[in-house]
Order: C-alpha cells, then sequence, then structure tokens
C-alpha cells in the first residue's frame, strides 16, 4: 500500500510538471515582463489598434470619412482644448527644447548600458513613445487624407481644365481682389497692406467666419480655438513654412514675420487642417472660404489674394502672355502689395533650410497618398470647379 502511494504521488508530480514549450513560454514572458515597463502594454496595444484603422481607412474610404468626424473629432476636440489654455505654442516650445530632450535621452541610454534589463526597459520605453505619436496621428487627421476628396463632399465636379476656364477665373478672382484691397490700408502707395487687427482680434473674426461655412457645410468641424504664433517666425521663414498644425498637439501655429496679408488665410488653413481637414489643396479652399465669409475687410482682402495668387501662378504657368495681359486690371494696391511680397521673400527664397523642409515636407505628403507639395497648387481645380457654374 506504502509503495502504490508513493507511485501515485511520483505520477501526480510528473503530469504537474511543465511541458519543454510550457517552460520556453514561461521564460519567454518572465523575460518580456522584465524588459517591458508595465504602461508600455497599454500604449502597444493603442498602437495596434492604430495599425488597423489606419489599414482600415487606406482601403475603406468611407469607414476613414466616419472615423474622422467621430472618433478624430473627439481626439483633436480634446487636445485642442487642453493646449489652448497655454498662451505659447506648446510644440513650439517642444521643438526648442529637442536638443535638451535629446541629451537626456542620450545620457540616460549610456547610463543604463552596463546593465542590460535596465537598457532594454528604456528602449522599449522609447518605442512606446514612437508607437504614441503613431497613434495620435491616425486618430487625430491620419485618417482624414483616406477620405472622400472635398469636391465630393461639396457637390462640385471637378474636372481637367481649360484654358478659358482658368483665365475667367483667374479674372473674376482679380476683380474681388481689386474691390476688396479699396477698403484695406497701406503706409503708402507703393507699401504692402497691413491688417490692423492683433492676432487674437484675427482669430475670434476667423472662428465668426467659420460659424458661417460650417453651418452651410456639416463635414467641417465646428470648434473654437485661438491659433498660436510662433516665437521664432523669423527662424521659421527660412524654413518657407507659413504654418504648421501639429497633431501631437492639437495646435495650428502661424508664422507672423511673414506679409500681413498671408496671416489670416494662413491661419484658416492651418485652423482647418485641426477642424479634420487634411489635404492641403482642400485646406487651402476651406481657408478661402472661410476667409470670404468673413465680415472683415482685410480678412476677406487675405482669402481673394492668396487665391488670386494661386490662379495667377497657373495662370503664368500655361500662358505667360495672357498673365501679362490679365495683370494689366491688377489695381495699383495689387500690385504694391505683390512686389512687397516679393521683396519679402528674396531674403528666404534660396535657403538651405528651406530646400531641407520642402523635400521633407514632399515625402510626408506622398506617404499620404497625395501629389506631394504640388497639392498645394491643386486648389486651383477646386477653385475652377466652384466657380464653373457661378461666373
Amino acid at each position: 500500500m506504502i509503495e502504490e502511494t508513493k507511485a501515485k504521488s511520483t505520477l501526480e508530480k510528473e503530469e504537474k510538471a511543465p511541458s519543454a514549450v510550457g517552460r520556453f513560454f514561461g521564460r519567454l514572458s518572465d523575460g518580456i515582463y522584465a524588459v517591458v515597463p508595465a504602461p508600455c502594454y497599454v500604449l502597444f496595444l493603442i498602437g495596434l489598434l492604430a495599425a488597423i484603422v489606419h489599414v482600415a481607412a487606406c482601403v475603406l474610404p468611407g469607414f476613414a470619412d466616419t472615423f474622422n468626424q467621430t472618433v478624430g473629432a473627439v481626439v483633436r476636440l480634446v487636445l485642442a482644448k487642453v493646449t489652448d489654455v497655454f498662451p505659447f505654442s506648446l510644440a513650439e516650445t517642444l521643438l526648442l527644447s529637442l536638443p535638451v530632450i535629446l541629451a537626456l535621452l542620450i545620457w540616460s541610454g549610456v547610463r543604463r548600458s552596463s546593465d542590460k534589463r535596465r537598457f532594454w526597459r528604456f528602449f522599449v520605453a522609447l518605442l512606446a513613445v514612437l508607437v504614441l505619436f503613431y497613434s495620435l496621428f491616425v486618430f487625430t487627421i491620419g485618417c482624414a487624407y483616406r477620405g472622400a476628396t472635398l469636391d465630393k463632399k461639396m457637390g462640385i465636379t471637378r474636372m481637367d481644365i481649360t484654358y478659358s476656364e482658368l483665365y475667367s477665373t483667374a479674372e473674376h478672382m482679380l476683380q474681388n481682389t481689386n474691390e476688396a484691397a479699396e477698403n484695406v490700408l497701406q503706409k503708402d502707395a507703393e507699401s504692402a497692406t497691413y491688417m490692423g487687427h492683433t492676432i487674437a482680434e484675427m482669430n475670434e473674426l476667423l472662428l465668426d467666419a467659420y460659424d458661417t461655412v460650417c453651418a452651410e457645410y456639416s463635414f467641417i468641424q465646428n470648434i473654437r480655438t485661438r491659433v498660436k504664433p510662433v516665437a521664432a517666425s523669423l527662424l521659421m521663414s527660412y524654413t518657407h513654412i507659413t504654418g504648421v498644425y501639429t497633431y501631437m498637439t492639437g495646435e495650428a501655429n502661424i508664422n507672423i514675420d511673414f506679409p500681413d496679408y498671408t496671416i489670416p488665410y494662413t491661419a484658416a488653413h492651418e485652423l482647418a487642417h485641426q477642424r479634420g481637414i487634411a489635404r492641403e489643396d482642400e485646406a487651402n479652399f476651406v481657408a478661402y472660404l472661410v476667409c470670404i465669409a468673413s465680415e472683415d475687410d482685410y480678412i476677406r482682402y487675405s482669402g481673394y489674394m492668396n487665391m488670386f495668387e494661386y490662379l495667377a501662378n497657373a495662370l503664368y504657368s500655361a500662358s505667360p502672355e495672357g498673365y501679362a495681359e490679365l495683370m494689366k486690371q491688377a489695381s495699383p494696391k495689387v500690385k504694391a502689395e505683390l512686389r512687397a511680397y516679393s521683396e519679402f521673400y528674396d531674403q528666404y527664397r534660396d535657403s538651405v533650410a528651406g530646400s531641407i523642409s520642402g523635400t521633407i515636407n514632399d515625402a510626408y505628403l506622398q506617404m499620404q497618398g497625395t501629389p506631394g507639395t504640388r497639392s498645394y497648387g491643386m486648389v486651383v481645380d477646386l477653385a475652377v470647379a466652384y466657380y464653373r457654374y457661378r461666373i
């Protein structure tokens, strides 16, 4: 009886002993737990969800639009409202602090290099932060690149443009620009115009105009937030960047070093990104609609003037003679504005920083399924389509 009990006990122990596969996965689990900080599991799971959403958005435009106008709208709103409490650009502060942040990260990595476990935990934590940035991109603006195009949402027909359509649209825009220019201020007949508003005042006027446009087009998210002037705008000008929407912080940042007439239009453009309009030509066109919907003379002028420049540049590419003929109709104030802008831009035109930032931006935009930086100028197609049956 005793021997039988011992045999039975030994058999039970053998049955309870883990198999080789079990021991392997047990050690693997212990190893992963040792090098992966607990919060990182959550970030990696969010990253996996973001990747699934991103793939679905790339394949299904309808899903991309639905996600952009629901979950995306909530995430953008939360980020914008949280960072709105800061009177300065949080994104700019983080960017200017980047050398210090990188130095601290390198120092921390070196300190942990002698202990493999601590080093790998540090590396995994950095990877989790990058995954968080990717997730924020998908949940804020990433899906917006994959939805239906603006012309379909607005119910206008976008097609190949004839020269006569381009010329007539540019001429119509110049007439509106000339009329708007009559009500704006300039120091003298040869100077650029000036806005006469603070950035905060301009911001409120743009938000009021957004109320009008959002009432007509429900797919544009209607929120009240402020644009953030970049403190280092002078340095930013060397990059040829007039504004940027930073999805990580939800902020619409603008370069206030550029001439006044570009600022309201640029601000409206970045606010369009903040409201889920991702493609550059579409953000340009929404900015135009917002500016001309304003009750303020200068903001309307900014919208007409900037759109006229896009159309005029396209006309010049199609026919320098046609462009020269059209410019005969430009008012002295409009001509002075264009000359002043050219003189201003000459100091930054050949900037190395501008070439680098342009290349990076072009690559980023192409990764999102757009034609790259050429997409900014594609607003001409939208403008002609919009006015095809209106003029």
